[in-house]
């Protein structure tokens, strides 16, 4: 019998989830965006997985190290824990070509736009990526979930400022918050409802 593969919802870290702190790794600021609650809750209940993919150049960039992420990740599951979502996964890359720390000052397959955290995490959480969403508040995270053949939902916070558009680029849906965006996706998973991208203007 084939396995049959959870839909995961791949959720960019600081703008999307939580509130934007640039280079943050304290987890008393670490706090959840409008919306996030309620939105992440129904998508738990309707069998989504949740889990975060994040860049954090601030590695590379000497800002703070890989180890100051294991408190951050804590803090992240303790939050969605406290109203019964669990986080099925968080990945980061530390990586960034313009990083002063040597060892992380490359080009990597992992770094959004490109579709790294997202291959791992399906192949290590045994996730359809077919079935799967990306929510994210810029273009690299859109770019990113469809170069993994996920559909993608665009969180227009004011974080996009470039608006430079592709076809991967084009997300299949703009919202104001998570619960919007959840909204959209259960709607467009649901038996026979297949989506229809909205029109995209934004220039």
């Amino acid at each position: 019998m084939a396995l049959i593969r959870d839909g995961a919802i791949f959720i960019n870290k600081d703008g999307t989830l939580v509130d934007d702190v640039p280079y943050n790794v304290d987890p008393d600021r670490i706090h959840l965006t409008a919306g996030a609650r309620d939105g992440l809750r129904r998508l738990c209940e309707r069998g989504f997985r949740l889990v975060v993919v994040s860049n954090q150049g601030g590695v590379a960039r000497g800002y703070f190290t890989e180890e100051s992420l294991v408190a951050v990740e804590e803090r992240l599951r303790d939050l969605l824990r406290g109203f019964g979502v669990p986080l099925a996964g968080f990945y980061y890359c530390p990586h960034d070509p313009q990083g002063r720390i040597k060892s992380y000052a490359t080009s990597c397959l992992c770094r959004k736009p490109r579709p790294g955290l997202f291959q791992r995490a399906a192949r290590e959480g045994h996730f359809d990526l077919r079935r799967s969403w990306c929510i994210g508040d810029i273009l690299d995270d859109v770019e990113a979930g469809h170069a993994a053949g996920c559909r993608s939902v665009l969180i227009d916070n004011g974080c996009e400022t470039k608006w430079q558009l592709s076809e991967r680029r084009v997300p299949d849906y703009i919202a104001r918050n998570i619960d919007e965006a959840a909204g959209f996706i259960i709607d467009a998973s649901g038996p026979g409802r297949p989506v229809r991208p909205q029109s995209f203007a934004r220039q």
